[in-house]
């Protein structure tokens, strides 16, 4: 009884002391490099106090470590480690403050409609996925006492892959991401910053798919205003040999991948 007590009154006070401070609120969405695939013993730490992970299951915030995320629904578990903690890390370094992460995303899930496979899901009107990330975004933001800052997006693979099997077009995927985008704006403001990780090149394809959709990202980012390229290095990661196999990152990749995005983050928000 004395430890759940002392274990919940920590957590108050950490949520207390967040909401008495400025702090930024970031999602984390998309499939599974999102999820993240990587290595838990190679993945950055945190300093105390300087970053969390929003809880759904329990409503509440808890150190940010990988393997991050909770399954909660259809959202997944870091399998072991993901970009969460680099990025955070990172952020925190450049902004001394807090910084709380809200995962949601699903391996193999799609962007538009055609491209769903069997039990995945999809981001699309169709699907599941995105009334599900607003949901619990607004948990996290309720919670913490702060609105959302930005969405960092890792989605992509599915879609390339519908896309070189003749389901879809680029142009499709390009209209299904323009109108999540949209759709989450008219949930939280429709200035948010939405910051895509440019998808990189599945290792057993015809590079056909994944150049569509890294097309239609790019066009995206430079239609929309506030939408952008966070990190684009995804290209070179076979010749960097950071594949965990055939389409997954490796510790190295997320690690550069959160350390580049948080930068690319502040940069476009020092003012």
């Amino acid at each position: 009884m004395a430890r759940h007590f002392i274990f919940f009154l920590i957590i108050f006070l950490l949520q207390f002391s967040l909401k008495a401070q400025q702090g930024k609120l970031f999602l984390l969405a998309g499939q599974s490099n999102a999820v993240g695939p990587g290595d838990s013993v190679k993945s950055l730490k945190c300093l105390p106090n300087t970053a969390f992970e929003f809880d759904a299951t329990t409503n509440s915030l808890i150190p940010l470590k990988d393997p991050v995320g909770k399954a909660w629904k259809l959202f997944q578990k870091a399998g072991t480690g993901s970009v969460a903690p680099a990025f955070a890390k990172r952020i925190n370094e450049l902004n001394n403050q807090p910084v709380i992460m809200v995962t949601a995303a699903r391996g193999g899930a799609s962007c538009h409609r055609n491209a769903e496979m069997g039990s995945y899901d999809t981001w699309d009107l169709s699907g599941n996925l995105f009334a599900m990330a607003v949901e619990k975004t607004k948990m996290a933001e309720a919670n913490s006492g702060l609105r959302l800052s930005g969405i960092i997006w890792m989605q992509g693979e599915r879609d390339a892959n519908a896309i070189l099997a003749g389901q879809m077009t680029g142009n499709e995927y390009q209209e299904a991401l323009e109108n999540l985008i949209l759709r989450f704006r008219k949930e939280f403001g429709k200035k948010l910053p939405f910051y895509i990780v440019q998808t990189a090149y599945q290792q057993d394809k015809a590079p056909v798919g994944c150049d569509a959709v890294r097309n239609a990202q790019a066009t995206v980012a430079k239609k929309m205003k506030g939408v952008f390229i966070a990190y684009g290095e995804t290209g070179e990661f076979a010749q960097r040999k950071w594949f965990k196999d055939i389409v997954h990152y490796n510790q190295d990749a997320l690690n550069d991948i959160g350390t580049k995005t948080a930068e690319f983050v502040h940069s476009k928000n020092k003012h």
